[in-house]
């Protein structure tokens, strides 16, 4: 499956809110509810499709890049679901997203294809790429003063798009600096990660 590219609202009112995918917020119309089933008895396989396609639809996946990375976490020690998010945190076009150096994950990647992100001094055009501890981040060239405005904006939002403890900005030398691998309880996002391990595991 490719990537998502159509209307993104129409994917929000369906798995509600996805802040990596759009940070504008769609309007909510009343719906009478015709089915008769109650809502909260889902079957437990959509309940692991939809914290499944939350979470490749926030980070920007393709079908195929999440199955790949469910595979590896279970080559790695600790708590798979735990080292899913986290795996996913760490990518720079979610770095970058976290800084507050794009508005959306889509925003960031396209810094990254564009050439215009350096990762330690290094050019890096990869959006998945794995930052580490203590990797330094800068903005290469003419985008700087653009995204000072896009930072500014930013960062009169509302309190939940504040930057984690696991990563420090500094504009005034206009890098950010990642400081350790990210904490479950800083990933702000309402997802239970282990129905999405629960799904791959019936296919992998």
């Amino acid at each position: 499956m490719s990537r998502y590219l159509g209307p993104r609202f129409k994917i929000i009112r369906r798995l509600k809110t996805l802040p990596g995918l759009t940070s504008k917020r769609p309007k909510y119309k009343k719906r009478v509810r015709r089915s008769s089933r109650p809502w909260w008895k889902k079957s437990r396989h959509l309940a692991c499709l939809q914290e499944k396609q939350k979470i490749r639809f926030h980070f920007g996946l393709t079908e195929r890049q999440l199955r790949q990375y469910v595979q590896i976490t279970k080559k790695v020690q600790g708590s798979t679901g735990q080292v899913l998010l986290q795996l996913l945190e760490m990518r720079l076009d979610n770095i970058l997203y976290r800084l507050g150096l794009a508005g959306t994950i889509p925003g960031a990647r396209q810094l990254v294809n564009h050439r215009h992100i350096l990762v330690n001094d290094h050019v890096v055009n990869i959006p998945s790429y794995q930052c580490k501890p203590q990797d330094v981040i800068t903005i290469k060239g003419k985008k700087i003063d653009q995204l000072k405005t896009i930072i500014t904006r930013n960062r009169n939002k509302a309190r939940e798009n504040k930057i984690p403890y696991h990563l420090t900005l500094d504009l005034s030398q206009n890098k950010g600096i990642v400081n350790k691998i990210i904490d479950r309880k800083d990933i702000q996002l309402n997802i239970k990660e282990m129905l999405v391990i629960e799904y791959y595991s019936r296919r992998i």
